[in-house]
């Protein structure tokens, strides 16, 4: 199993399509006069200015892959069905995770109870795209690595709290991570904090 690898310091191009999505704006099908969309925008550069994205990766050689559980070389194991069929005929894992950070939490918080829904919901929007499109460059900063190995990840990735992969198992996958380094924690009840914090695993193929 190799170190993890930490990204203390992840730069991306902000996500303005997917952001509008998740506000519900179609392109092509919904209209947004100038003056909402410069205020939607205006929100939108205060999130980018609180977000602070961090990440890690870590890969680690599967032992075995049954139709019902997944068995790691560091001898952890998830039971998994869906887990296991994505995982199928892969030598590897990668375990990813990302986070937006503490302050771009406590602006939405304050937001929230301050009043200030419009502005609370476009923060929490921009910090949600911002957590996964860090999530994407990880997979592409590994992905570029495995090219020269003739190696590759899968398409898609797969979290604890899907299907029957349970939320218990953020455990595991935080401990491998060591997600204590860039600030991340996790609850009693398996909850990332902050909560624009999240982890994948996406399988390798030689």
């Amino acid at each position: 199993m190799t170190q993890v690898q930490v990204f203390p310091s992840i730069n991306i191009p902000v996500p303005l399509d997917a952001i509008y999505r998740r506000l519900g704006y179609r392109k092509g099908t919904t209209n947004i006069d100038d003056h909402k969309r410069e205020e939607i925008e205006r929100h939108i550069d205060y999130a980018t200015s609180l977000i602070s994205l961090k990440g890690a990766g870590l890969r680690v050689p599967l032992r075995d892959v049954t139709p019902h559980r997944v068995i790691f070389a560091t001898g952890a194991e998830i039971e998994s069905d869906k887990l296991a069929r994505f995982l199928k005929g892969c030598e590897e894992a990668l375990l990813i995770g990302a986070t937006a950070g503490g302050a771009v939490m406590d602006a939405i918080r304050g937001d929230t109870e301050g009043g200030d829904m419009t502005r609370g919901v476009v923060v929490d929007a921009v910090a949600s795209e911002m957590a996964d499109a860090a999530i994407d460059w990880i997979v592409g900063f590994f992905n570029r690595l495995l090219t020269r190995e003739q190696a590759s990840l899968t398409k898609g990735r797969f979290s604890a709290g899907y299907g029957d992969f349970l939320l218990e198992k953020q455990r595991m996958v935080y401990d491998l991570l060591e997600l204590d380094r860039i600030g991340v924690k996790i609850n009693e009840n398996f909850i990332l904090m902050p909560e624009k914090s999240v982890t994948a695993i996406v399988g390798i193929h030689a």
